[in-house]
């Protein structure tokens, strides 16, 4: 029996002609935080869209829980317990934020990770404004409060880190590891390696849709393929 929440082995994805994902797999354990990162194009959150059922992949398989579903669709991947971050939010404008949180809490899974998402994100007070009336890094916490309301177990967060501001990201890095310490699996897409360097120290480095490197953050910044792709570019 594998310990491991979710299991990704040899995804591939072709967009026309162009391979992004050739052949990528790795494990994430319940609780663990695991860094996906790399430079600009390197495949990164196609892997994360595929994970999390917005694409479907040419070949290979996604495991959650020991039951493949791979290619399962989005909000049947919230309801298994996968849900995700996206890189530029987009809420549901017309809506405040409470009732942006709302709207997903009709769908919430069994495993209740924080009683109050709006609350674990710091926008508690902002809640009766507009969605869109937030500033975009306000719009990337309302994200990650939405994709909590849904009670994952497993957490894709794509690019949370850019547009933040040093003192939010410092209290986002805490407030993700006090998501892992739940319980809750993190796959984190990042380019700023400083972010995933606040969170864990296992990072698997993507270069043109392919793993050159998995291990802890330090060993990566000495290793010289890891060296070239990032400062050669």
């Amino acid at each position: 029996m594998s310990h491991n929440l979710l299991t990704v082995t040899g995804l591939t994805k072709s967009f026309g002609g162009l391979k992004v994902l050739a052949g990528i797999s790795f494990t994430v354990a319940p609780g663990e935080i695991l860094g996906l990162v790399g430079p600009n194009g390197s495949g990164k959150t196609t892997c994360i869209n595929v994970i999390s059922g917005l694409y479907k992949p040419d070949g290979g398989q996604v495991i959650f829980k020991g039951q493949s579903v791979t290619g399962k669709p989005l909000h049947v991947m919230a309801k298994a317990g996968v849900n995700r971050t996206f890189q530029i939010p987009k809420p549901f404008k017309g809506l405040t934020v409470k009732q942006n949180i709302e709207v997903v809490q009709h769908r919430q899974g069994a495993f209740q990770v924080v009683d109050n998402p709006l609350e674990f994100v710091g926008l508690q007070k902002f809640q009766d404004r507009d969605a869109s009336s937030l500033t975009s890094g306000q719009q990337k916490l309302l994200d990650l409060a939405r994709a909590l309301a849904s009670g994952p177990e497993m957490l894709l967060v794509d690019e949370l880190a850019a547009g933040l501001n040093p003192a939010e990201l410092v209290e986002i890095a805490r407030r993700l590891k006090h998501l892992s310490e739940r319980g809750v699996a993190l796959l984190v897409v990042e380019h700023l390696l400083g972010f995933v360097n606040e969170l864990t120290q296992r990072v698997i480095v993507m270069n043109a849709g392919k793993e050159i490197f998995e291990g802890d953050l330090d060993s990566a910044a000495k290793n010289e393929r890891v060296v070239e792709v990032y400062l050669g570019q």
